[in-house]
């Protein structure tokens, strides 16, 4: 799709309302809303709930199940396995719930415990054989996936000097990306030989990287490129510039570009659709989507503002996340404690 071609709106489709406190993350379970499955997606809240929200035949999402009674504390994070069989929820009370899904039934099959306190996200690899938590103990776990739903800890990663915001494994090899407090983003790669987990770069302002929290990061479809977001009211652009993926021997992300003055407050989430659409959540209360800027002519890619909600939520936007299916459906969750669902279209209220 042609984005320089017409302008754009973010249209709410539903408001999804439930969660009885803020709702602090949404991921949309993989291979729903395409080829007439319908989509389906989990919310997470300081009401200790996770809640799995279901597309009927007239596009309305319900909520299909609520899973209580495990998590004490705040949920945090939640991501599906890459089947979707799975769902792993991060929590407040230093645990991460792996959850199974058979037809409608949602059961805990796993506890992870080793945090000294707060878990604050999770993520699958892409063959789904490892996962990631991180905390604010400064630390970064790395779990494998063994038979009769185990699950074993094969590394705690300690490079971090503060709170770690976010894990997130890149969607075409098993690298971990982890940015924390302190102001970085940490690459994180196994070493062949000795089976042990090490950090090959740290991305900070000494190479033009965020100068304070950084909160969020996102690949896109083929994990070439990364998006960050942070305290700092900045978006950053990184590319993989060894194409090769010979991760292990040098740095090999370089800072592309930086978006600034588009949000005038704490930038909270960042998500990159497979179509290249990159969205944006604020403690301004604010979306943003912005797309590469195909008319420019200088060495090096940028990336232009397609469109602002302002006033998306009545609170902050804690999340964004694109759904992969048919339409261009995002997903938003905020401190007003709803959910809202929207598609992208153009001006004219034509779908795209």
């Amino acid at each position: 799709m042609n984005f320089a071609d017409g302008e754009f709106e973010l249209k709410e489709i539903q408001k999804l309302e439930g969660h009885t406190d803020r709702v602090w993350s949404v991921a949309w379970k993989p291979a729903t809303g395409i080829n007439g499955v319908p989509a389906v997606f989990a919310s997470c809240s300081g009401d200790k709930t996770v809640r799995i929200w279901e597309q009927d035949s007239t596009g309305s999402f319900h909520c299909q199940a609520v899973l209580d009674e495990t998590h004490t504390r705040t949920v945090r994070s939640c991501a599906w396995s890459p089947t979707g069989k799975f769902l792993a929820t991060a929590s407040f009370d230093a645990t991460t719930a792996v959850w199974e899904n058979v037809g409608v039934d949602f059961e805990c099959v796993s506890t992870l415990e080793g945090h000294d306190n707060e878990v604050k996200s999770v993520s699958w690899n892409k063959e789904g054989s490892l996962l990631a938590t991180c905390g604010r103990d400064k630390s970064v776990w790395i779990w494998e996936v063994l038979p009769g739903n185990e699950f074993d800890c094969v590394s705690v990663l300690q490079g971090h000097t503060q709170d770690v915001k976010m894990v997130q494994w890149n969607p075409s090899m098993d690298a971990l990306f982890s940015c924390s407090y302190d102001n970085t983003i940490k690459v994180w790669v196994e070493d062949g030989d000795s089976d042990d987990w090490h950090c090959i770069q740290t991305l900070g302002e000494s190479n033009s990287g965020h100068s304070s929290t950084v909160w969020s990061l996102s690949f896109d479809a083929r994990g070439g490129k990364m998006v960050s977001c942070g305290d700092d009211l900045t978006i950053k652009i990184w590319s993989d510039i060894d194409k090769s993926q010979d991760w292990h021997k040098n740095a090999p992300w370089k800072h592309v570009c930086t978006l600034s003055g588009y949000h005038d407050r704490t930038i909270f989430s960042i998500h990159w659709s497979r179509e290249g659409i990159i969205a944006s959540g604020a403690a301004d209360n604010a979306i943003c989507l912005f797309v590469e800027n195909n008319d420019n002519e200088v060495d090096g890619p940028t990336y232009k503002l397609l469109l602002k909600k302002e006033k998306a939520h009545e609170m902050d936007v804690n999340c964004v996340q694109w759904n992969s299916g048919d339409r261009r459906l995002l997903a938003s969750a905020s401190d007003d404690g709803t959910v809202k669902i929207w598609e992208l279209v153009r001006l004219s209220g034509q779908k795209l």
